[in-house]
């Protein structure tokens, strides 16, 4: 699975099981259950766009739509979902390169040597660490 937002570019397949699922399809069910039914038009365009991001989440595009209209600020809580999986994404692939960094040191400090291979690591690692910092501004704000 390639990375999603800010993870794009980054494979993180291994770090979600292979695949992103966030919870039902359908929206939750509610007490007197939803007895209004809505119609809306929308360009081909339009139409194209909402079920792109409809199915990037694994939902209906009813439930997007409803969503984004009542969240504050433009976001739902589909965005929010999506969101920290990306962190808990992140946190994975950051663990084990901080583990690959720390096998290196050890190789360093024991042997006197340092792997030609440190340099990716840390690059890996500054690379994420940038990812991480656009995650959590997008949460807290800049």
């Amino acid at each position: 699975m390639e990375g999603v937002g800010f993870l794009s570019g980054v494979d993180v397949a291994e770090a979600d099981g292979g695949g992103a699922s966030w919870g039902k399809t359908n929206r939750d069910d509610v007490q007197g259950g939803r007895t209004k039914k809505k119609t809306y038009r929308v360009s081909v365009a339009e139409e194209a766009a909402l079920k792109v991001k409809a199915q990037r989440y694994g939902i209906s595009v009813a439930r997007l739509v409803v969503e984004s209209a009542l969240s504050k600020e433009g976001e739902s809580h589909t965005d929010r979902q999506a969101l920290i999986l990306e962190m808990a994404q992140i946190r994975t692939l950051l663990s084990r390169v901080s583990s690959n960094i720390n096998q290196i040191a050890r190789h360093a400090n024991t042997t006197g040597e340092f792997p030609a291979d440190a340099a990716a690591s840390v690059a890996a690692m500054r690379k994420l660490m940038v990812r991480l910092d656009e995650a959590v501004r997008a949460v807290v704000g800049p």
